[in-house]
């Protein structure tokens, strides 16, 4: 038993004596701060702390301070331009006609070069433009059947405005200030109904296709010649006219046989004669269409001439006394 624990003993040496050697370094207490930071870019002596764990045969490693801000900046301008392109607004283009669009009211450029469909609202065959301070009518599709301009600054409209619309059904230019109309600015409409021009500085009415039937000029300034002789004779469907405060002295006649509204309140009219609404000739003549006539506002006492609307259904509001 002796031996063989001295057998063991002398193995364990000669282990002992064949592995490398251990090399063990510590820091002194003085190399810390008050605060018990560690400096750990040099040591005690001054020497790289990293440099006594490599050999000159192995790669250093570089160490470097990584900037938390580092590619954040790049990439978040990047988002920003991305961002302004996003943004900007989208520059009209006209559709082509062989698109097959919906949309072919994108037409030629408007005003600040704008398509009529970027600048107003389009809804499929209707244009509505109103309260944009436009100064002019923008050029519209062919495909245009309703057009709403109120509350602009129109003051002048040309032939050219409207021309080869033939499908344009109602125009609407309340409270532009128009004060000049071409003669032949609507005449050229074959499908034109209803054209309202309220509000506006009106004194000469253009012609208009036979087709009307609804026309408002009210608040304008037709006064007593501002109307064409025989204006709405050749009008068969017209069933609505409006010329409300406009200085008139007259009654336009003749008036269609579909009349079936007229207001001609606050004007100048003084006088109706027996042929104005009824048929003197024929006593048994009823204008049953004609149910609503406005006189009130004139300077006519209607109890003086009974016979001028004896053969409308109902008496003419007005002063009868």
């Amino acid at each position: 038993m002796v031996s063989l624990r001295l057998m063991w003993v002398l193995l364990v040496l000669c282990v002992a004596a064949a592995s490398p050697p251990r090399y063990v370094r510590q820091t002194e207490l003085h190399n810390y701060d008050d605060n018990n930071d560690v400096d750990l870019d040099q040591n005690v002596d001054g020497d790289n702390a990293y440099e006594d764990y490599y050999d000159g045969n192995e790669s250093e490693i570089e160490i470097t301070r990584v900037d938390p801000f580092e590619g954040i900046e790049s990439s978040h301008s990047a988002s920003l331009e991305e961002k302004e392109e996003e943004e900007l607004p989208i520059k009209p283009q006209l559709i082509p006609p062989s698109s097959g669009a919906s949309g072919t009211l994108m037409g030629p450029s408007a005003q600040g070069g704008m398509s009529v469909c970027v600048l107003c609202t389009c809804l499929v065959g209707s244009v509505y433009c109103d309260d944009l301070k436009l100064d002019r009518v923008p050029p519209l599709s062919k495909d245009t059947t309703h057009f709403y301009s109120r509350y602009n600054k129109i003051s002048r409209i040309s032939k050219s405005d409207f021309a080869n619309l033939n499908k344009l059904k109602k125009i609407d230019l309340t409270s532009n200030g128009i004060s000049r109309i071409d003669d032949d600015a609507f005449f050229g409409l074959p499908s034109l109904e209803e054209l309202i021009l309220r509000e506006n500085n009106i004194r000469q009415l253009p012609a208009l296709p036979p087709s009307m039937t609804l026309i408002d000029v009210c608040h304008n300034h037709l006064g007593s010649t501002g109307i064409q002789r025989e204006a709405f004779k050749d009008m068969p469907g017209l069933l609505y006219l409006y010329l409300t405060d406009n200085n008139i002295d007259h009654i336009p006649v003749p008036l269609p046989e579909s009349l079936r509204s007229l207001h001609l309140q606050n004007n100048n009219i003084q006088m109706i004669h027996e042929d104005t609404f009824c048929n003197p000739h024929d006593l048994n003549y009823i204008r049953n269409a004609l149910e609503d006539v406005r006189l009130d506002g004139n300077p006519i006492n209607l109890s003086r001439t009974p016979q001028a609307y004896i053969c409308l259904p109902r008496i003419p509001i007005g002063n009868l006394f």
